[in-house]
């Protein structure tokens, strides 16, 4: 189905195949290499940092752009553990991560600004698999938000070949999920759709004719998260053999929208 990476700058999955064998994701296009096939970041991260007099000032961090951005430099996401755990026919992934900004003045390692604990899981199927995540993200020790910003939260980039410019299409459902299927060669068809979940937030959503897909809730309002607070975000990705027509798309979301509120 796939692999665990963990990059320079951030862990992602990649390749992701379909039950046919097609690999439906691109890894570090030469256009935006950021992009890393299946990957979860977010560039406007704002950190209430304490100063002198009780007073606090704001430190802003990219852990989404690889380089400089926006006067940035990139900070990394880390992997610090991972376990997986058979579930009768699933599999479930358990990673434990750092959100570090990049070395700095009295931080030469980075500061850790969140914590991370992601949950995968991987339901193999004989015409699509389903990949789920859920991601619990903690302030590590200072109060912060997250965005407003475009470039968060769950992410994936397709196979060159499916790109929407390149004969590919997107499919959107009910403004709840996006599907994007295209060429993948040998006469054949794939695509991989996104389905996020978290109650109370408001998606918006970005897709191109060059292949990348963001939703995050963070585009109009940032959320801010104080120390001790949690914030939980979940997806779900469907990928499959055949256009979005061949898969019951609607169905898969609301299965998953039920199953996560029931946990």
């Amino acid at each position: 189905m796939t692999s665990f990476t963990q990059g320079a700058f951030r862990p992602y999955l990649f390749p992701v195949f379909t039950p046919a064998g097609f690999a439906v994701t691109s890894e570090s296009p030469a256009d935006h290499p950021h992009h890393h096939s299946l990957w979860i970041g977010a560039d406007h991260i704002h950190v209430q940092m304490p100063a002198a007099d009780g007073r606090t000032e704001e430190y802003t961090y990219n852990l989404y752009v690889n380089e400089n951005f926006q006067g940035r430099a990139p900070g990394r996401i880390v992997e610090t553990a991972i376990d997986g755990t058979e579930l009768g026919d699933d599999f479930q992934v358990a990673q434990r991560l750092e959100w570090r900004g990049p070395a700095e003045w009295a931080a030469a390692e980075g500061r850790v600004l969140l914590t991370e604990m992601r949950l995968w899981t991987f339901r193999p199927g004989e015409r699509f698999h389903l990949i789920d995540v859920r991601s619990e993200l903690a302030a590590a020790q200072w109060e912060l938000t997250l965005g407003p910003t475009r470039h968060a939260y769950f992410n994936f980039r397709v196979a060159e070949s499916m790109q929407a410019a390149r004969g590919g299409t997107i499919t959107r459902g009910d403004e709840a999920w996006l599907d994007y299927s295209g060429p993948v060669g040998g006469g054949k068809t794939a695509g991989i759709a996104l389905m996020p979940g978290a109650p109370g937030a408001r998606w918006w959503w970005f897709a191109t004719d060059w292949g990348v897909v963001t939703t995050g809730p963070f585009r109009e309002q940032a959320r801010r998260l104080r120390p001790g607070e949690t914030l939980m975000l979940a997806a779900r990705y469907v990928v499959h053999d055949g256009n979005a027509a061949s898969v019951q798309l609607g169905e898969l979301h609301r299965e998953f929208l039920d199953t996560g509120e029931r946990k």
